[in-house]
């Protein structure tokens, strides 16, 4: 237990530690984007919020994982950190519009903004989204830790953008540069933001995860000697890393060791070649009908021969 728990709690602290270094900057960048007129200050404060809710659903995550399910949420609280990034999501595509609205009147309108404090804001972004991949980095093993990784490596070149857009300003007097950087940062939100609703959609509505086929499961499945057909096949997402599976597999007429061997193999590819975790699966030795999603058996005869519920391996 202390083995595992360890990592968990450096997890913990550095996600701890990059909440607390993102909120600065987002403090800041808002603060002085007013203070120097800077609209792509202001829409840089924006974007690094959607990397301080990123790091918060992380922390979410690396907390609740650790957490076990108990008899009233009997999957744990995994979705908790799905509903929290579809909400997030929906608040940053409205956060991307009006920038976009206000970008687009300040290029009719024009506003007179401070360029060296600009930059020097900027810069300061540069050294905290740098620090903070750094310090992520060290945990982009595990795939929830990459993905805010990636996140801020990104965020760490649009800042820089913002240099040379104050930059421009300052040695060219072109101050549409400001807006059409603003311009260019929503873009950036709203497409991140749509790729999150997307994704988190699918879970909330329990569809087949991103990048599985249902197909090569079902193959896979098939494949284990024993088998001679799957079929009511299910797969869905607890959470964003780990899946369900329930099917019906038939099988010939055997004893219930036999079964306990195939069970064995059928999970053991789930888990190698997809990742499924939690499976269910009920053995027959004859065809079943499914009616309105619902499987019966077409004679009082069939018997379910097995019922796995529990993790492969």
């Amino acid at each position: 237990m202390h083995m595992v728990a360890t990592p968990n709690r450096r997890m913990q602290r550095v996600l701890k530690v990059s909440m607390g270094l993102t909120f600065g900057y987002v403090l800041a960048t808002f603060v002085f984007g007013l203070r120097a007129h800077s609209l792509a200050l202001i829409s840089e404060a924006g974007h690094n919020l959607s990397d301080l809710l990123a790091i918060i659903l992380s922390y979410v995550a690396v907390y609740f994982q650790a957490r076990p399910a108990t008899d009233t949420k009997t999957f744990g609280y995994q979705r908790a950190g799905v509903l929290a990034a579809f909400v997030n999501a929906a608040t940053l595509v409205v956060l991307s519009v009006w920038i976009a609205v206000t970008a687009v009147q300040r290029l009719n309108a024009p506003v007179e903004v401070q360029p060296r404090l600009m930059m020097e804001v900027a810069v300061a972004g540069v050294l905290m989204n740098g620090t903070v991949a750094a310090l992520l980095w060290r945990f982009s093993g595990d795939v929830n830790i990459r993905s805010v990784f990636l996140h801020m490596l990104g965020d760490t070149l649009s800042t820089a953008a913002v240099i040379a857009g104050g930059a421009a300003i300052l040695f060219t007097g072109m101050s549409w540069v400001d807006p059409a950087l603003s311009l260019l940062i929503a873009a950036m939100i709203l497409w991140s933001s749509i790729g999150i609703l997307r994704e988190t959609l699918n879970i909330l509505l329990e569809g087949t995860p991103r990048n599985m086929e249902l197909e090569a499961v079902r193959e896979a499945m098939a494949g284990v000697s024993g088998v001679l057909d799957v079929h009511d096949l299910h797969i869905w997402s607890l959470g964003a890393q780990s899946h369900a599976l329930a099917s019906h597999v038939m099988v010939h007429e055997m004893p219930a060791s036999e079964c306990a061997s195939i069970l064995a193999q059928i999970n053991c590819r789930l888990h190698d070649r997809f990742h499924i975790t939690h499976t269910t699966i009920q053995f027959e030795t004859s065809g079943c009908e499914t009616t309105h999603g619902c499987s019966s058996p077409p004679e009082p005869e069939t018997v379910a021969h097995g019922h796995s519920h529990g993790h492969a391996h």
